[in-house]
């Protein structure tokens, strides 16, 4: 009722590459969807990630076209119509700039998300998971463990942001009780927010323990987040 419909749709379009191309999309329909666009995760095995970004790019543009209206099912038919010529013109592009670094976006679209996890018992597992997905959607920051506390700490594009928190909240990347695996269902969002003037940007993604509460205060302080450390750590320890 608060959070919204979450739901995978697996798609074959055949008259791309030799055995076809089997892209994975992930819709997330807010509450007050159709009148809200719909968040769009798309993922394939035999494409790149840029090429997959470019798949969501357009899905997001013929969303727009259909504000208000059911457009899930249209976007779907849209996308066996067209992927070939999405992808061939990702290619083209690709060809054209290829001195783009992974700073073009402009600063407008940094933002950083600071998320609080209850436990992780499958912690290796995890941390590799954690790992592939910064390093796919080319974010930066920490995977912060301070005794009890799991802080995870990114900074990147806005979308890739949004892309991050459904697969967080959607994959089955830990175990339960008894082995087996299972979604995240203890997250929280401490802080989204857009990076300021006076936060420092991280240049790279490390997993880091901190054996004292000075010691993780002093990475925030580092980057220039002493006002996000203070608000939301300590009452952590409570």
């Amino acid at each position: 009722e608060t959070h919204g419909i979450t739901f995978r749709i697996q798609i074959s379009v055949k008259e791309l590459l030799d055995t076809g191309v089997l892209l994975k999309l992930l819709f997330h329909l807010p509450v007050n969807y159709p009148s809200t666009l719909p968040d769009i995760s798309v993922n394939s095995d035999q494409l790149t990630r840029a090429q997959c970004m470019d798949v969501k790019d357009k899905l997001l543009e013929q969303a727009k076209k259909h504000l208000s209206e059911p457009m899930v099912h249209d976007l779907i038919l849209w996308i066996q119509q067209h992927l070939k010529y999405v992808i061939k013109q990702s290619a083209t592009v690709c060809n054209e700039k290829p001195t783009l670094s992974k700073g073009t976006s402009t600063e407008d679209g940094i933002w950083m998300l600071l998320l609080h996890l209850d436990h992780m018992r499958a912690k290796a597992r995890y941390v590799k998971t954690v790992e592939k997905w910064t390093s796919d959607l080319r974010l930066t920051g920490r995977l912060m463990f301070m005794g009890r506390i799991i802080l995870i700490l990114l900074q990147g594009d806005r979308s890739n942001i949004k892309e991050y928190l459904i697969l967080q909240k959607t994959s089955k990347v830990d175990v339960d009780s008894s082995g087996k695996k299972c979604k995240e269902k203890m997250i929280s969002v401490l802080c989204e927010t857009k990076v300021q003037s006076q936060h420092k940007r991280f240049q790279m993604f490390e997993v880091k323990e901190y054996s004292t509460l000075d010691e993780l205060q002093k990475e925030f302080e580092s980057a220039g987040l002493t006002t996000l450390f203070s608000e939301f750590v300590p009452p952590l320890l409570k």
